[in-house]
């Protein structure tokens, strides 16, 4: 069975869906108003090889990927550029949509923009509101919706916030993201209310736009209901995101909002974090200029815990690559290989998916799955000559069973 890292609980757990017929997962996707870079591609890939693995397992799973194309950085940046917002957040998109076939990421069922969410993020704002979970308040002369933590119990359960810490005297934060990671203790914005130069839209609880903070709520209840599985993101959406996520589901239906949550770690760039400031940001083009495939990057994402911290280096990048390109190769001579009459009594063959799966049961050990992979398969490659084509053919059928999980082999 596969065990997996629930944040909520801190517990490595049995993976029990709520319905084995139909596995509902989330995932936070890129904000739009610039492109994805390898950072956030390594979080999409985890999340792809635990949708792939689950399928893999014989589970069907329904997968929605929020699209954030309305906030404030996409507000200033069609500013910045004098450019309406839906062509910047348009380009960008289709950008990272070809970087996932590049990758080979698995498209999700409902790939779905925050601006095409708007009416149920009003609906549940309407919730809130009656429920006495959220409230207005005029910040500048624009009457804003605020959510206030301190009404719904348990806030801060996903972080294991120490919220005796937290002031009791209302202070508001009303951006949709602060830079850095410190927790805002404060009510925080839902719905900004339209001011001079405003993106807004005309909705039943006024003209304005929903923020950031109930858009992946909008997406997830509009798409998938108001339970699901499994929600994913990078560890950075664990501070503030998820949690304000979770307390605003949880407000509307006062049952549990997701059964797992799973976050992947930072990759860094020579040590240090991705910064346009520092001039290390680094995108799937710039890899591929490199003379690397997407396979080979996809690769070098995937082979490691998905919850530690990575290092990106083209050197380290080079040496996954040859690792990679030592198991192809041994597969494409057993793929090549004339057939034999001789059957051996010693046979590896059935070793390959069960070890495997031992690997990837133990919270998607990749790394694990794929070096008992190269050990078993060399051992193959070793004895191929006497091997017969039945042998060679369940060989290779193991490894195109395991393949549509990791996409790099074959």
């Amino acid at each position: 069975m596969l065990q997996i890292y629930n944040t909520l609980t801190r517990k490595t757990q049995p993976f029990c869906p709520a319905d084995v017929a139909n596995v509902k997962m989330f995932t936070c996707g890129p904000s739009t108003y610039q492109r994805a870079h390898i950072g956030n591609y390594r979080t999409f890939l985890f999340e792809d090889i635990l949708q792939r693995y689950i399928e893999y397992q014989g589970y069907k799973v329904t997968r929605a990927i929020a699209l954030t194309d309305i906030e404030d950085k996409a507000i200033l940046q069609a500013e910045k550029e004098d450019t309406p917002l839906e062509e910047i957040t348009s380009r960008n998109e289709a950008i990272i949509f070809k970087d996932f076939a590049l990758l080979r990421i698995k498209k999700p069922d409902y790939p779905i923009r925050a601006s095409h969410a708007v009416d149920q993020a009003t609906d549940l704002i309407s919730k809130l509101l009656d429920c006495g979970y959220a409230y207005w308040y005029n910040y500048r002369g624009v009457k804003n919706i605020y959510f206030k933590p301190l009404n719904f119990r348990g806030f801060g359960k996903l972080a294991h916030l120490d919220m005796s810490k937290w002031p009791e005297k209302p202070h508001r934060f009303h951006k949709d993201t602060y830079p850095g990671t410190p927790w805002n203790m404060g009510d925080f914005i839902i719905w900004h209310g339209c001011g001079l130069g405003s993106v807004c839209t005309h909705t039943s609880v006024g003209r304005g736009r929903p923020a950031w903070n109930i858009q992946d709520a909008a997406i997830v209840t509009k798409t998938l209901g108001y339970t699901i599985d499994v929600a994913c993101g990078g560890i950075d959406n664990l501070v503030r995101h998820h949690d304000y996520t979770l307390a605003i589901v949880e407000s509307v239906t006062g049952k549990q909002f997701s059964r797992y949550w799973l976050h992947g770690g930072h990759l860094f760039v020579e040590g240090e974090k991705m910064s346009k400031s520092k001039g290390n940001v680094l995108y799937p083009s710039d890899v591929l200029a490199k003379g690397y495939s997407g396979a080979e990057l996809r690769f070098f994402l995937i082979y490691g815990p998905y919850r530690e911290k990575m290092d990106f280096t083209f050197e380290r990048l080079r040496q996954a690559s040859m690792q990679l390109n030592s198991l192809r190769c041994m597969i494409s001579d057993l793929q090549h290989i004339a057939a034999s009459d001789r059957c051996p009594a010693d046979s590896c063959m059935g070793r390959l998916r069960g070890v495997f799966e031992v690997h990837m049961n133990n919270d998607l050990d990749v790394k694990g799955a794929f070096d008992s992979l190269v050990q078993t398969i060399t051992e193959i490659h070793q004895r191929r000559a006497a091997l017969d084509s039945v042998e060679i053919k369940n060989v290779l059928g193991d490894l195109a069973a395991i393949d549509v999980v990791l996409q790099c082999l074959l």
